[in-house]
């Protein structure tokens, strides 16, 4: 028989955790053979203090990929988009800087992050064609991997392609696909993913959580922008979130007895699959739209989001018939989900999720195979060995830095689990450990590095050893920053932003950048923010000219 859900002692325990993590509020939903609880414990906003209820309505963030994936998939069902075909084939004009990727990149490669575009689509607004801006905006976008070589994900480029696809396809806006295709045959009345069309009465606000002594504060950006509509910006209840999950349980089959996709496409969906290098953090495979996880043996489907301030978690176990959602108004903290899934789990006596390997002290690696830089646009990471032990330095946007309370250069020991894998423990108490890969070795050195689900390839700075100084006068201040940070995430590859600070009138600036020449960071620099200063350009030797460290 099966066991009943102790809702009072799950509420009580999630409440105990809310407290715990410092989070306002989360909603949670079961379901079970075709049956949802759902709950909500804490306040939707701390200035009001009222209370989150089941009809509270969050961002769920990445999950929206699981969205946008099941509607492109409708498409496939009809016959009108093939998966192996190249995007061209739907999208004529379509072009990134390597033709042969132009030529032979299919919505598959999309849909389960192989397909190895770099994130580096400007700023296509805010306007209705903003997915047809990013299209157009990419016609210069490297390859951070060869086309199929790796998983490596993408947090808004991939699904803004499959939803311009949609758009071209169906003659419509992605959203009103989503709502045409999706949120109203599935019954839905408080999902969206316009920002717009959420009745705020019922919004969660989002927080962020700097320290615990600090508690929540409010987020400084509300929502994510736009051009992540397919990848980000689904907003949902945690009954109809899992109202969706319900179709991947029943063959394609909505809970109103409305056929969304047929069985075979739901196989298509999740038995289609690559390898994540990293196996441990999520899952060992990716499928289309959904991450696949083994818990001791069994297969689990998953998608998380994280928008700005808000997350959100979504387990589907196919063996147990059962689906978890949960929308939190802070976070991501992968151990609050963790411990608030097992109690749910541990209490329907179904599997429940594995802990993180142990490293293994018995290894005895050659250090030097890892040692480098790996960077992504925006991100960059360099590995070093110190004292027979590894450490990685994560480079924060100085801006991020400033906005989360941290410095600008985070500093963690990896312990081996195996030649490939690490543990990331971290000593501050609110990050939780995290595992990293660090894989295809080439020439005796690893060529990647997989964190967090994103690759990040290992950098050639050969030619990016020229520090340059940008003064800056600047005629609109809020412009010229917010340009920078938008900047900070399309830096050239293997350049570094080392140094950016204001006067206190916020009329001067300066920003130091190494790359390969002046005419190279003058160049870039121009196109970010020449519209909101006047800019000087000198060759420095960033050590004595700016008082920077010299590595």
């Amino acid at each position: 028989m099966a066991r009943a859900l102790d809702v009072t002692r799950i509420r009580a325990r999630v409440a105990e955790l809310l407290a715990e993590y410092g989070i306002p509020s989360a909603a949670i939903g079961v379901l079970r053979d075709g049956e949802i609880t759902d709950f909500a414990v804490g306040v939707k906003s701390i200035s009001t203090r009222e209370a989150a209820t089941t009809g509270t309505v969050y961002q769920c963030g990445s999950v929206s990929k699981t969205w946008t994936a099941l509607a492109f998939m409708q498409l496939v069902n009809e016959g009108k988009v093939a998966l192996d075909e190249p995007v061209r084939t739907y999208l004529p004009d379509f072009r990134v800087a390597d033709p042969d990727v132009s030529a032979k990149v299919t919505p598959r490669h999309l849909l389960n992050h192989t397909n190895g575009i770099e994130e580096s689509y400007g700023d296509p607004g805010e306007d209705d064609d903003v997915y047809e801006r990013m299209v157009e905006n990419i016609a210069g976008a490297r390859q951070v991997h060869p086309l199929g070589h790796t998983h490596g994900y993408s947090a808004a480029l991939g699904y803004a392609i499959l939803a311009r696809i949609m758009e071209v396809i169906d003659g419509k806006r992605w959203d009103d696909i989503m709502k045409d295709r999706l949120f109203d045959p599935l019954g839905l009345t408080s999902t969206s993913s316009r920002r717009e069309h959420v009745d705020q009465d019922r919004a969660a606000t989002g927080y962020l959580i700097r320290s615990l002594e600090e508690g929540p504060i409010p987020s400084p950006l509300g929502h994510l922008p736009r051009s992540f509509g397919p990848g980000g910006n689904v907003n949902t209840t945690a009954r109809e979130l899992l109202t969706m999950a319900y179709v991947f349980l029943n063959e394609g089959m909505a809970p109103n007895g409305t056929r969304i996709v047929s069985p075979g496409i739901i196989r298509e969906m999740t038995e289609s699959r690559v390898p994540i290098p990293d196996p441990y953090m999520f899952g060992p495979e990716w499928a289309l739209g959904l991450i696949v996880c083994d818990w001791h043996g069994q297969t689990v489907y998953a998608h998380d989001g994280s928008a700005v301030s808000q997350s959100a978690r979504l387990r589907i176990l196919p063996e147990s018939n059962i689906a978890v959602s949960m929308l939190a108004n802070a976070g991501p903290r992968d151990s609050f989900y963790r411990k608030v899934f097992n109690e749910i789990l541990a209490d329907l006596g179904a599997v429940t999720i594995p802990d993180l390997p142990e490293p293994d002290p018995a290894l005895a690696l050659d250090l030097s195979r890892y040692e480098g830089s790996y960077e992504r646009p925006g991100t960059r990471y360099e590995v070093a060995a110190e004292r027979g032990r590894l450490h990685l330095t994560f480079t924060l946007n100085p801006m991020e830095a400033q906005l989360l309370n941290k410095p600008e250069q985070l500093d963690y020991e990896l312990l081996p689990i195996s030649e490939t894998h690490f543990l990331m423990p971290s000593d501050d108490p609110l990050e939780d450990p995290q595992t990293v890969a660090i894989y295809d070795f080439k020439n005796g050195v690893a060529q990647y590095l997989h964190i967090n689900c994103r690759v990040n390839p290992r950098v050639n700075e050969e030619d990016a050893t020229m520090h340059v100084m940008a003064v800056s006068t600047i005629s609109d201040n809020d412009g010229f920053w917010d340009s920078l940070k938008n900047a900070y995430g399309r830096l050239p590859r293997g350049a570094r932003w080392t140094l950016a600070v204001a006067s206190t009138d916020g009329t001067k600036a300066v920003n130091v950048i190494i790359h390969d020449s002046i005419d190279g960071v003058r160049s870039f620099f121009e196109d970010q923010a020449g519209a909101y200063a006047t800019t000087e350009y000198f060759e420095a030797d960033a050590a004595n000219a700016v008082g920077l460290p010299t590595k």
